[in-house]
């Protein structure tokens, strides 16, 4: 069958004549390294990647026995098992593409490896599976009780589309591939930023660098007098060991307000934008649902100003926390989160404390539960924290504070770039604009 758009002729096809596929192995935890040779497992995936981060690792003298394994750059792999879409962290039929420095990995159970046989261009393959058609599909073939779904390779090969000529997927998957170049590149810088904001309060507030510069008579690196001549030369007991002479160690509590805000009689928006644990992952958020007041879940409660701290306190392993940065008015959380409003320390300052590994780990071992465990808003209360005098926090603010904006500016921007993508997609494969309107509109854009 044959469908014509414009001057263009597409044809009716059908997902497994175009490809090739390898399903992942059964690793078994035993022949898990601390270090090594990369796996991906589904609960890696992000939206349409890889989060390498937690990924497990095998031997490297092990890797030629699981060649047939073996990812490449531009792979597509499709989730067969996972949850049901209400549960967002790893759908079933959830699609990604392999990232350049995944290249070689190997792939675990429960997905499946797509490459292209020559039929079909394999960036355009990638893009065809995250249409809300093939999503829709797939999830239709999926089985399973309430917790667990699965599909079918067959459900996956069975898959029918109409397929345009090969030039134009190739025009197709450049369009909406320069959109996800813009997004990544936004990404890359945001863990760049990140990773400077960190080193910046791991140098000043956990090693002490311009302290012990200053105790061996030297001037501390990178840091001009004004800011140098705020730390002290010497350090002092504290009940977190030693800490820098005339700073303070307080609790949580003492230095912040937890959960203060919360809708009540009276509340003067008729529609909300809100937050829940599924929509946080580290230090992102991925999106917010509009609600009618009135429709609006129990859990929609909480509310939150700028510079306020969320962090959920159900899996606090899970490190959903997020910095609130110039939210709208209506924006409303779950009480699944503790909300943590900064009183009388800056907000860049509150968020990396409560945001560092061993801040994770007092949470992890304070959550009661075990099938469900969660940490009670005290818990955060009487956590200690090292309170600096404010000159220095200041400073920090002034640094750390300018780092996060670009942050959220870059978040935002790829927020629209998505958006843009996500309402091209599917007219682009329908064939209902052509690609000249969409080069005009990825310009308006880019």
């Amino acid at each position: 069958m044959e469908q014509r758009t414009g001057s263009y002729r597409w044809h009716e096809a059908k997902l497994g004549d175009l490809i090739e596929h390898q399903k992942g192995f059964a690793f078994k935890s035993s022949e898990y390294e601390p270090s090594g040779h990369p796996v991906v497992r589904v609960s890696n995936f992000t939206d349409r990647s890889i989060d390498a981060s937690d990924c497990k690792y095998i031997a490297q003298s092990r890797v030629a026995e699981y060649e047939a394994f073996t990812l490449k750059k531009d792979d597509v792999v499709i989730a067969t098992v996972g949850s049901w879409p209400s549960n967002p962290a790893s759908v079933v039929g959830k699609a990604i593409r392999v990232p350049e420095f995944l290249d070689q990995a190997l792939l675990n159970q429960n997905a499946v490896r797509l490459r292209t046989n020559g039929g079909i261009d394999q960036a355009f393959l990638f893009h065809l599976l995250k249409t809300q058609d093939f999503q829709d599909y797939i999830i239709g073939t999926a089985q399973g009780s309430a917790n667990q779904a699965s599909i079918t390779l067959k459900a996956i090969f069975d898959f029918s589309f109409f397929l345009p000529p090969l030039g134009e997927q190739k025009k197709i998957a450049y369009i909406l591939g320069t959109l996800d170049n813009k997004i990544e590149l936004n990404q890359q810088m945001n863990r760049t930023l990140e990773g400077i904001a960190r080193a910046l309060f791991k140098s000043w507030f956990i090693d002490f660098d311009p302290v012990r510069a200053k105790l061996d008579g030297r001037q501390p690196a990178g840091m001009d007098a004004e800011t140098a001549a705020l730390f002290p030369d010497s350090f002092e007991d504290s009940p977190l060991g030693k800490i820098p002479k005339g700073w303070e160690v307080q609790k949580i509590g003492e230095v912040a307000t937890i959960n203060s805000r919360s809708i009540k009689k009276g509340y003067n928006h008729e529609t909300i934008e809100y937050v829940d644990i599924a929509s946080v992952t580290i230090g992102k958020l991925e999106n917010t649902t509009t609600y009618i007041l009135s429709d609006a879940p129990s859990r929609a409660k909480r509310l939150v100003k700028h510079g306020d701290i969320i962090w959920s306190g159900v899996r606090p392993n899970r490190r959903s926390y997020l910095f609130i940065h110039t939210p709208p008015e209506n924006l409303v959380v779950s009480t699944g989160f503790v909300v943590l409003t900064p009183k009388s320390i800056p907000a860049s300052y509150l968020y990396a404390w409560v945001t560092t590994d061993e801040f994770v780990d007092y949470l992890t071992f304070s959550a009661d539960g075990s099938a469900y465990p969660a940490v009670r808003p005290d818990r955060f209360s009487d956590a200690k924290i090292l309170v600096a005098p404010d000159g220095i926090l200041n400073k920090f603010e002034q640094q750390a504070g300018k780092l996060r904006d670009k942050i959220i500016q870059n978040d935002r921007e790829s927020l629209s770039l998505a958006a843009t993508r996500d309402a091209l997609l599917p007219k682009l494969l329908s064939g209902e604009i052509r690609v000249k309107e969409a080069e005009q509109a990825l310009e308006e854009v880019t």
